[in-house]
């Protein structure tokens, strides 16, 4: 049976707004809130991070979220508590993001079964190699039905994209630099030359650090069936921008809004 996010990119093959945000940020309550209105406000999918005190691929934006999340205390217990409580409410697909430190102290095979009682489709986990998923985590993905989502960026060797191509699903995370969340899309030029190596690939493909607004997210949408915001969305937040005006913002021109 197809999962809510096989269903999304089954149904939708351009202009899929991913957004993500950190669970317990900016409050321990904040969670559902924010989940709520982002669904109201249209956004396609939502990743969800779990607060890690080492996040070794986020930029500071993403740091002082999960610091200030953890001083919450938000737990990834918690966060299953919060999306079970809520899983009716919720339509749209769900992605948690998180370090494999925590997913392998909570119990791997709690882990992915905690994700399929909460309504969660999809994982990524940055630091997770293929072959150690391979070995102890593709039969919990299996068993719980549970999409495990890989990341490449411009560096990868094509015979690395070809085995993450193998395993990734139903779309690849294409990190836009070889840099940390939050900073500045290198050059969509080069993302262009890189796309070139991906022609072959099975999978979908969303575009990820350093989208931040209507022109990035309109010029990443163009290579790929979407793209995915973080940092901008998490400073967003922190200023108490109202969520329906930001992803109105990165969806539409300023002339479409006029």
């Amino acid at each position: 049976m197809k999962n809510k996010l096989e269903k999304l990119f089954a149904e939708k093959k351009k202009d899929i707004l991913s957004i993500y945000f950190t669970a317990g940020y900016p409050e321990k309550n904040s969670t559902i809130r924010v989940l709520k209105e982002l669904q109201e406000c249209g956004t396609d999918l939502v990743e969800i991070g779990i607060p890690y005190s080492d996040p070794l691929a986020d930029g500071p934006t993403i740091q002082k979220a999960g610091q200030k999340a953890i001083q919450n205390g938000m737990t990834l217990e918690l966060l299953f508590e919060q999306l079970q409580n809520s899983k009716s409410e919720i339509q749209i697909p769900i992605i948690l993001m998180g370090y494999l430190n925590t997913i392998v102290q909570f119990g791997i095979e709690n882990f992915y079964k905690g994700c399929s009682q909460s309504g969660v489709s999809g994982i990524i986990i940055p630091d997770l190699p293929i072959e150690e998923y391979e070995l102890e985590h593709k039969i919990y993905s299996q068993k719980f039905n549970i999409h495990t989502i890989f990341l490449i960026t411009p560096k990868t060797s094509i015979e690395r994209i070809q085995l993450i191509d193998e395993h990734s699903s139903p779309f690849i995370y294409v990190v836009s630099s070889n840099s940390i969340t939050g900073k500045s899309v290198d050059s969509f030029s080069k993302l262009e030359r890189f796309y070139k190596n991906l022609e072959t690939i099975k999978n979908k493909t969303m575009i990820g650090f350093g989208i931040k607004d209507h022109q990035s997210f309109t010029k990443a949408c163009k290579l790929a069936n979407g793209a995915i915001i973080g940092s901008a969305f998490i400073h967003a937040l922190s200023k108490d921008q109202n969520i329906n005006d930001f992803i109105n913002n990165i969806t539409h021109s300023k002339i479409e809004q006029l």
